[in-house]
């Protein structure tokens, strides 16, 4: 078991940026792939964003693909969401998770995928 804390969130006008971070502690960071997932009020769980194990391989949901990025630095043990041109729909409780999988296919974007959660980090963006 991975234990995940996310940082980074807040309040934050239209168009502005913010840079989440995720911070692993409890086993080896390298051994997991990383995903972020946000959740606004009333609505599931969406994916945001996945990376490797190694950092080579990125994924993105559509809607925040050109606006978000995902990275990890494994000495750091962090992943970490830049966060570009933000809009009033990104406004959510922004998770991030582990995932112990080592085969990568179209299960990485749901929840299953992944074996550990942070408790989340609130992101508001304002009109």
């Amino acid at each position: 078991q991975v234990q995940l804390v996310e940082s980074g969130g807040g309040l934050v006008q239209a168009g502005g940026s913010l840079r989440l971070s995720c911070a692993a502690s409890g086993r080896t960071f390298s051994s997991y792939a990383m995903g972020w997932f946000r959740q606004a009020p009333g609505k599931e769980r969406e994916f945001v964003a996945f990376i490797s194990r190694s950092g080579g391989i990125t994924n993105y949901a559509d809607s925040m693909e050109g606006r978000f990025a995902i990275s990890r630095d494994n000495a750091k043990n962090t992943a970490y969401l830049q966060m570009n041109d933000l809009k009033p729909e990104d406004t959510a409780v922004y998770y991030c998770a582990a995932g112990s999988r080592t085969t990568y296919d179209s299960t990485l974007r749901s929840p299953g995928f992944y074996d550990d959660w942070g408790q989340g980090t609130q992101v508001t963006v304002s009109s």
